[in-house]
């Protein structure tokens, strides 16, 4: 989709529809609010009827669609509940919302009126920002496997209107900023949403590779045959049921600063998970594909970093394998080495996204030091329990670092919530046969008995972990209850977040 600003009001007449937000009325509110007098003159004034009869109201998600008398178009009016409660993610999924709903309907282009959207807590940038997230976002489909299609919105434009015309030039750079995240969005969903039988650890360090060409920042893979001699026993034990062999694959981008601290971001891919002998159950396994959502989360957060000019040095490693049962897979009751040297006790090999990121935490910290680590995987049914589909959890050694996220997390909308790491949870995952355990004998906690695990091996170094299990991807079940920009398959949930905080990170 292509998305542009425009100086001039939305409701001239140059779009199929022109879309404008609406505050909820108070019981006071009989007539209709002033600042809908564009859009009622447009809709040749079928708005105060229906504003009067309260057949449009303003509340959340409500859509009314008028065909304007003169042809030209549709007036969309997109409900954003109570103007006090209405923040930049309200904006975000209203605008999705819009654009969804026109799927199938004829509607080419798509005009949204900004000052509809601008509120006490929603400024103009922030609202341009969310408007082209939500268009964006929400107008996103799959196509790989599909032979046709139906009409969507192929243009938006967002119309600066009477009063914003002055701030052109801040708007436009904010709008050119953003579409250059949201494209590296758009592409991560498409890497994630790749089956098993395509998505293998070698086609994704190919696609690494070339996406490492093209913006300018350097791809290392190592093989099963490097993984052995830097004894990568974690990722090598997992991967060691399959007939595609594991890769370990880094991306280095220098900085857009001459000096300053290095991230490391790393990332579970696991390109399949059966569970291996611990096999999981046969419902919903085909979900199982998005397993390596944490280290497409990667690969999209470093080209966002690399062509977004991000200050701080960036590391991403990407631990990826398949996890089958097979003659060579790891058992429950294995040792496995990694590569820091700790030994790992396997109790369960459906507990496998922990065990090769060991491999990779471990990696980055002795080889790269960087100045504190942000790993992303679908690591655990836990969080899912815990926090629903839509939430991801933070679990982190380091507050800065922590409220660094959770502010991201704020501008972005996509949702964390910070758990606790305790000695408690330290000792559940220490074993008596080697130096920790997979997997442990108490179901609760799961989520912070895996950060246990996952701190063992990263030292001294500030350290958060996502566990992203929930809103990674969404199915037909869970996308009913998702924000209208997240379509069903991959989310690419990670990328605007991690990179709103290495942008900020350099303020």
């Amino acid at each position: 989709m292509k998305l542009q600003l425009d100086r001039r009001e939305a409701t001239v007449g140059s779009v199929d529809a022109s879309v404008s937000g609406v505050f909820e009325r108070s019981a006071k509110d009989e007539a209709l609010p002033r600042n809908l007098a564009k859009e009622e003159q447009a809709a040749g004034g079928l708005l105060a009827p229906a504003w009067t009869r309260r057949e449009l109201t303003g509340k959340r998600k409500e859509l009314t669609v008028v065909h304007r008398p003169d042809g030209k178009g549709r007036v969309i009016l997109i409900g954003l509940g109570g103007a006090s409660s209405v923040d930049a993610d309200t904006v975000r999924r209203a605008a999705a919302e819009a654009v969804r709903s026109l799927k199938g309907k004829g509607v080419r282009t798509v005009g949204f009126r900004l000052p509809s959207f601008v509120s006490e807590r929603v400024t103009s940038e922030a609202a341009v920002r969310a408007l082209a997230d939500g268009a964006m976002l929400g107008g996103y489909e799959f196509m790989k496997y599909k032979s046709t299609r139906d009409s969507r919105v192929e243009e938006a434009t967002i119309f600066l209107g009477d009063g914003f015309t002055r701030e052109e030039a801040a708007l436009k750079k904010a709008l050119e900023q953003e579409l250059t995240l949201l494209d590296c969005v758009l592409w991560t969903r498409d890497i994630a949403n790749v089956p098993a039988d395509t998505a293998t650890p070698a086609w994704l360090a190919e696609e690494a590779k070339r996406m490492g060409k093209e913006v300018g920042i350097k791809v290392t893979v190592f093989d099963e045959e490097k993984l052995a001699e830097m004894k990568c026993g974690g990722i090598l034990g997992v991967g060691g049921g399959s007939i595609h062999p594991p890769r370990m694959i880094v991306l280095e981008y220098a900085g857009g600063a001459r000096s300053g601290k290095t991230v490391a971001v790393v990332g579970k891919g696991i390109t399949f998970d059966s569970g291996g002998i611990s096999l999981k159950p046969a419902l919903h396994m085909g979900d199982m594909k998005f397993d390596k959502s944490g280290a497409c989360a990667v690969m999209g957060i470093m080209r966002a970093a690399a062509l977004l000019k991000a200050p701080p040095k960036v590391v991403g490693v990407m631990a990826c394998a398949e996890n089958l049962p097979g003659p060579s897979a790891y058992r429950p009751g294995d040792v496995v080495r990694s590569y820091n040297g700790k030994t790992i006790e396997i109790l369960n090999t459906d507990a496998e996204g922990r065990v090769v990121l060991s491999d990779a935490l471990g990696y980055v910290v002795d080889k790269h030091h960087p100045d504190e680590v942000i790993d992303l995987a679908t690591l655990t049914g836990a969080c899912v329990v815990a926090l629903g589909d839509d939430t991801a959890a933070v679990v982190s050694t380091d507050d800065r670092l922590a409220r660094g996220l959770l502010d991201a997390s704020a501008a972005t909308g996509e949702p964390l919530w910070r758990l606790p790491l305790t000695d408690y949870h330290r000792e559940l995952v220490k074993s008596d046969l080697a130096d920790v355990r997979n997997s442990t004998e108490i179901p609760p906690a799961g989520v912070l008995t895996a950060s246990a695990f996952l701190e063992t091996f990263v030292g001294k170094t500030p350290w958060a972990h996502l566990d992203i299990a929930g809103p990674a991807y969404t199915n037909a079940t869970t996308r009913k209850y998702q924000p209208a920009y997240q379509n069903p398959g991959a989310t690419a949930f990670g990328v605007r977040l991690v990179t709103r905080y290495l942008l900020d990170a350099g303020r």
